[in-house]
Parts: structure tokens; C-alpha cells; sequence
């Protein structure tokens, strides 16, 4: 049997849980405008579910997408073979084409005939991993993409409401960095401190970018508090606006500003040397 490289991950695999990353893929131009778009999910974890919801998001975009759910456990590929046979059998929610596979694999991303992966969605995989791993572990993954893919590598709270997430090139490169928030019953956006991707998450301290632009986004969002009158998305509107007036370079998108989501260039958060 082929060496698997990496370690099995730990978390739990809820349903629903990778709402927000998936809707962000599903729009991304690596999916978008790929030839043939196949989207690897690289430690799908306990249950094959993440991957069917994964296919069944990304088929809305892209009707020819292709999904290839990989885990080093061999069990838990069994098992993630079994639920398919439901899927296909029509007996979950899902549909019966849905067009989703599994295998054995780690970070090598193991695929028939040496086909690169527009996308490979890598969440909850890194947390268990020390940070100087990081870099080699986004470099032997992004080495397996397609000329124009992308690397999503992140990670969520147990309900998918709280996320965090870092694109990278095929060069291995961080490219943007990411925050999207359910904004209803929302304290603090600053939370995401918590659920911060391996790169960064150590890095939530005075004198780094990060911390920076943690504390500036819950400032903001404070000052902004008058506001939560006419409801969360307009206070978070609001928080944008003032971030972005102070500087901070954050994507002008307001259709995804209204879901919650930011994205700024990697380099306004990266790790200071």
C-alpha cells in the first residue's frame, strides 16, 4: 500500500459544519473556470458527509464538478464508502449521482492518472500540527494542484458558525486570508481569534499583524454598536467600512460583506519575522 503522508485528524465531522468555506469555493474562479473542475476534500474526517455536501454545493456552480473525498484512516474510508452506497441506493437526503468517490490519502493527494484538483478544501486538518509544519505541509498539497487551483486550508467551530481560512497558490504561497461569521446573536467578531488556521492562531499577540487587526475589527464593531437597531448586517456593514477607511485592506465585495465574510491579502496579517 502506497505511504500515506500526514496524520489522521482528530476533530468530529458535523453536519453542516463547512457551510461557509463551501459557498466561498463554490464562487471561487478555481472552480469556475476550470476545464474539468475535480475538488478534493483532504481529511473529511469521521463521516463521509462533509464530502457530499461539499458535491452537492459545488454542483450548483459547476453541474460536471467532481469530488474525491481523502483520508488516512483506512477505516474511515471504508466507512465513507459504505455511506455512499446509501447515497447511491437513494436512501439519504442526498442524490444518487451525486458525483463523489473516496480513497486513502494524505497530503501527497493521491489521484488516478496524476490529474491535479482544481481545489483542494483542507479544514480541520493543521490545528493538531506544530506551526513551523505549516509551510511544508501547504507546499506538499498546493504542489498537486492545477496550473490556476487553489489550496483553502482552515478552520470552523463545531457549528459552522465561526471560520477562518487562508488561500494558497500552487507555488505554496499564501495568497488572502479570510473571516466569515454568523452574524445574528453575534457578540464579537474578534471570536474568530479562537478558530484562527494553524498559521495564524499563535500569532493573536501584541506586535503581530493579526492581533492588529483583531483588535481594530472588535473596536470597530463596537463603535458600530448604535447601529445594531436595524440589525447585525448593517452593524457589520458598518465595521467594514470603518476598517477599510482605516486602512486595512479588506476586498471590496459587499454581496459577501453581507454574509459575514471578509477577505484581506495575506500580507496585512502574516506572521511578523
Amino acid at each position: 500500500m502506497p505511504t500515506t503522508e500526514g496524520r489522521p485528524t482528530r476533530g468530529t465531522t458535523g453536519t453542516n459544519r463547512l457551510r461557509r468555506v463551501d459557498r466561498w469555493i463554490a464562487a471561487h474562479p478555481a472552480l469556475r473556470d476550470a476545464d474539468h473542475p475535480l475538488v478534493v476534500d483532504l481529511g473529511f474526517g469521521a463521516s463521509g458527509v462533509t464530502a457530499f455536501e461539499l458535491a452537492s454545493r459545488l454542483r450548483r456552480a459547476r453541474p460536471d464538478v467532481a469530488v474525491r473525498g481523502l483520508e488516512i484512516d483506512p477505516e474511515r474510508v471504508a466507512r465513507a464508502r459504505a455511506q455512499l452506497e446509501e447515497v447511491r441506493a437513494g436512501r439519504t437526503v442526498f442524490a444518487a449521482d451525486l458525483p463523489v468517490s473516496f480513497a486513502r490519502g494524505g497530503f501527497e493527494v493521491p489521484l488516478e492518472g496524476g490529474r491535479r484538483p482544481a481545489v483542494i478544501r483542507a479544514f480541520n486538518v493543521l490545528r493538531q500540527y506544530d506551526e513551523h509544519e505549516v509551510r511544508g505541509a501547504w507546499g506538499r498539497m498546493a504542489e498537486r494542484l492545477a496550473p490556476e487551483g487553489v489550496l483553502v486550508e482552515g478552520t470552523c467551530d463545531e457549528l459552522g458558525r465561526i471560520s477562518s481560512w487562508v488561500d494558497v497558490a500552487p507555488s505554496g504561497e499564501p495568497l488572502r486570508f479570510s473571516v466569515s461569521l454568523r452574524l445574528a446573536q453575534l457578540e464579537r467578531p474578534g471570536v474568530v481569534a479562537e478558530r484562527l488556521p494553524k498559521a495564524l492562531i499563535h500569532r493573536n499577540v501584541p506586535g503581530e499583524p493579526v492581533h492588529a487587526f483583531l483588535q481594530a475589527l472588535d473596536s470597530e464593531w463596537e463603535r458600530a454598536a448604535p447601529l445594531s437597531t436595524f440589525g447585525p448586517v448593517q452593524r457589520w456593514l458598518a465595521t467594514v467600512d470603518a476598517l477599510r477607511r482605516g486602512g486595512w485592506p479588506i476586498a471590496r465585495a459587499p454581496r459577501r460583506w453581507r454574509l459575514g465574510e471578509i477577505t484581506l491579502p495575506w500580507s496585512a496579517v502574516a506572521p511578523a519575522e
